[in-house]
């Protein structure tokens, strides 16, 4: 089984509200990556700070809302959180609720890689989405902070996908100007 935890607890602060629900292209940006991960056979979406705000802002059919408490604490607490609602699963493709630009085709290609994690890069910096196996999914409790798995990607595939999508992600308000031009 697949499953696939989309991050979405921040509070935006340097974006000064939720960006979770800044528009691009008509559509809320966590639409956009909710949308990436469609072909998965679950979807879970894991918010926090703003999490009824951002449920009643957005269409979040078909996914599992987490909302994690200890949201605060970083990315290592939202990505445990989604990861104990997995469950029991096989692989679990991470990606980030505020990268509009990465698509179904990019998820597939990282999770066609080998190897007990795989990452997708672009022009060779590392990026999203993350595939984690069982190998990697078994030291869960191992996370604290707001690095995830950054530390233990090590071992990862890399996988290049710079031809097929754009990875930037939209953290200020500047930002999302960029992309609306």
């Amino acid at each position: 089984m697949s499953t696939g935890i989309l991050l979405a607890a921040g509070e935006g602060r340097r974006f000064g509200g939720s960006k979770q629900l800044a528009r691009v292209g008509g559509r809320p940006l966590i639409e956009h990556a909710l949308a990436a991960l469609g072909d998965l056979d679950r979807r879970i979406v894991v918010l926090g700070a703003r999490a009824a705000e951002v449920q009643a802002g957005a269409d979040l059919s078909g996914a599992e809302v987490v909302v994690c408490a200890d949201w605060p604490e970083g990315m290592g607490a939202s990505l445990r959180s989604g990861l104990e609602a997995a469950g029991d699963t096989d692989e679990v493709v991470v990606m980030l609720a505020d990268q509009p630009f990465l698509t179904a085709a990019v998820v597939a290609r990282v999770r066609a890689a080998q190897g007990p994690a795989a990452r997708a890069t672009f022009a060779g910096a590392p990026g999203h989405p993350v595939v984690l196996r069982r190998a990697l999914l078994a030291r869960a409790g191992e996370l604290h902070g707001d690095r995830g798995f950054r530390g233990r990607l090590d071992e990862a595939t890399e996988v290049e996908c710079g031809d097929l999508a754009d990875p930037r992600d939209i953290d200020t308000r500047a930002d999302l100007e960029v992309v609306r031009l």
